[in-house]
């Protein structure tokens, strides 16, 4: 088969390997869609701590069991499944208030999906997320279920739901889909925030009654106020990975507000933020990233019904021989999710 090996940072070179070959309670998996991520710019450019060169790398994963070893019973041969990124290993059973997994694996871990086959490890298969797809949903659309499974959290986290009204600063792929949820999830005012004149235009289509705001042309915070009687907004996202979004998510957000700072920053100076706005607002300011194999599940869920619009963020295809070239795409947010499809040919 072959693969996309990642050798270093900024190294990435298409080659032949070995088809992998699943042991017990493993499967293996023939990619047909592996979207590109932000993440996997940021690992191109900058590498990640937890990666042992050379891997393959790609997440956000969609494809058809092709295998199964003994013991195997969550999947069968021929099931067609979405995989995502954060594999949980231990339950926090005996913690208050706790509702999440602890000692995550990520996909940065192991041999990933810009390849032919993916080897489904036993903590994969056990714990997720591995979800299966109907057969309506095409798998370009269920490999954005990891990328959604993560809004999902996001927007969990903040306490996000009927009757509120949401801030999302920053409109590429994800921040769409926070606009399509917020939607899905009862908002009763929606502001978009984005620099980008064509990008905030092609979101425009995620949700069309939605208060889009270009900060070229206005000042959001100022704009949020005044259009919110100086109430700010119930909780705002930055999906742009700026200080700047950081900071006016901050002033934006209303009394007991929540702000997730979504949005992961690289080679921007620190945040400084007077503390007094956040202690007399009693806003939560907090981050997420990754999700639960249960927001994975309902990520299908919502692209299957139709929710959320799967189709619409698929811009643009690439042979796996071309994977630079889909890098080079994403990083010109010229359009939105860029896929491969690691059996085209070139």
């Amino acid at each position: 088969m072959r693969a996309a090996f990642m050798d270093g940072v900024e190294q990435i070179e298409v080659r032949e390997t070995s088809v992998p070959e699943p042991g017990p309670r493993e499967a293996l998996l023939k990619v047909y869609s592996c979207s590109v991520c932000g993440s996997d710019i940021k690992i191109y450019r900058y590498g990640n701590k937890r990666l042992t060169y050379p891997v393959i790398v790609g997440h956000e994963i969609a494809g058809e069991v092709v295998e199964v070893g003994a013991g195997v019973e969550a999947v069968k041969v021929g099931d067609r499944v979405s995989v995502g990124a954060d594999i949980p290993a231990v339950w926090h059973q005996n913690v208050p208030g706790k509702d999440s997994y602890v000692d995550y694996a990520t996909a940065h871990e192991f041999d990933g999906g810009f390849a032919h086959y993916m080897l489904l490890n036993e903590r994969m298969v056990e714990f997720g997320p591995l979800t299966h797809i109907p057969d309506y949903l095409s798998y370009d659309e269920a490999s954005l279920a990891e990328p959604l499974a993560c809004a999902i959290k996001g927007l969990e986290f903040g306490h996000f739901g009927r009757g509120k009204s949401i801030c999302v600063i920053g409109l590429g792929p994800i921040g769409c889909m926070m606009l399509e949820l917020a939607r899905a999830y009862g908002a009763n005012r929606i502001f978009g925030v984005q620099r980008s004149r064509p990008r905030l235009e092609a979101a425009k289509r995620f949700a069309s009654d939605a208060r889009f705001i270009c900060t070229q042309d206005e000042d959001p915070v100022q704009t949020i106020m005044a259009e919110t009687g100086g109430k700010g907004v119930d909780m705002v996202v930055t999906t742009s990975g700026s200080v700047q979004a950081h900071k006016d998510a901050i002033l934006m957000v209303g009394h007991l507000g929540y702000v997730n700072l979504f949005g992961g920053l690289r080679e921007e100076p620190k945040l400084n933020i007077d503390s007094n706005i956040i202690h007399y607002k009693e806003c939560f300011v907090m981050g997420t990233h990754g999700s639960d194999p249960r927001h994975h599940k309902e990520a299908v869920r919502l692209l299957a019904t139709g929710a959320v619009h799967g189709s619409w963020y698929v811009s643009e295809t690439f042979p796996l021989s071309h994977i630079l070239d889909a890098y080079a795409f994403h990083e010109a947010h010229t359009g939105f999710k860029a896929i491969v499809h690691p059996w085209d040919e070139e």
